[in-house]
């Protein structure tokens, strides 16, 4: 029976550190030798811990040289032996419906080492951004210097045509026209809903999503044609307006004193309109009599 799988290769731990896993997203069944679909419940991951450090061990000892061998091998022998039941494979049943589970993953697998969201601070020496400790389940702080943070940074992004992202089984290249036949013949039988990705679509940014309604670049000045560097944002939520993201302190404090002018402005505006209502309510109409 072959399935489909995506994989998708992370570098990074929540703290930007040095953490490479794979993150894998598996059809719930397969296409047998026949061409008929097959479903399937669950994978047994205790069996899939074994192989996954077996086929990565193997991996290992298979690009070295023999000279390598003699200096790596006492330290696979280690990993080996100081995880019996094999490496850490994380795969739980499926849950929930599953659209929202591929729109999920799919940002998931495509989202970079750290998110605006998670930067807190920058003062011009340091960065302080959030990340979560899975030690204990609590979002914590870490600060670093620039140079720090950007040595952390830099390390994750892949080399020029290096794909962090492969497609196996019947979503690979090969097998998915294929493929497509297949699921689209069965689900017209079955009326079920089965796992398929044509392509992870990576979350456009507010610029992209602001010029692809038609709109000029934002990021660009319409008076003097300077390019705006990007500090932050406010959206409107039920009527008021909210800092949603702001990078440092600086830039907090200057959406605030934005925020408060205009709603001066507003308050202003409403007065004046109120007051005119007023004026016209409190007119007298005089029509004069002539015989």
């Amino acid at each position: 029976m072959t399935p489909g799988i995506i994989a998708g290769l992370h570098t990074f731990g929540s703290q930007l550190n040095f953490n490479p896993h794979v993150h894998m997203l598996v059809s719930m069944g397969g296409i047998t030798r026949k061409g008929e679909w097959k479903s399937y419940d669950f994978i047994p991951f205790k069996m899939l811990r074994k192989q996954w450090q077996t086929v990565v061990l193997k991996l290992i000892r298979k690009h070295l040289t023999a000279k390598e061998k003699e200096n790596v091998q006492p330290l696979l022998q280690k990993a080996y032996l100081q995880n019996g039941e094999g490496f850490y494979v994380h795969a739980p049943r499926q849950r929930g419906h599953v659209k929202e589970q591929l729109r999920y993953i799919g940002r998931y697998i495509r989202r970079p080492a750290i998110g605006l969201n998670r930067i807190e601070d920058y003062d011009g020496h340091n960065v302080t951004f959030t990340y979560k400790d899975k030690r204990d389940n609590q979002e914590k702080r870490l600060t670093l210097t620039v140079e720090a943070f950007i040595a952390r940074l830099i390390r994750h992004i892949p080399d020029e045509q290096f794909k962090t992202i492969r497609h196996y089984g019947m979503y690979s290249r090969k097998n998915k026209k294929l493929s497509k036949k297949l699921l689209m013949a069965w689900q017209k039988v079955t009326k079920r809903w089965v796992i398929k990705v044509n392509k992870v679509l990576r979350r456009r940014t507010w610029r992209e999503r602001t010029i692809a309604t038609g709109n000029k670049d934002p990021h660009i000045c319409p008076k003097c044609g300077n390019y705006y560097e990007y500090k932050g944002e406010v959206c409107l939520e039920e009527g008021r307006l909210v800092i949603k993201v702001a990078l440092g302190r600086t830039a907090r404090e200057y959406l605030e004193e934005e925020i408060r002018y205009l709603n001066q402005k507003t308050t202003q505006i409403g007065q004046k309109e109120n007051r005119a209502k007023n004026k016209q309510k409190n007119r007298t109409v005089f029509l004069p009599i002539v015989s």
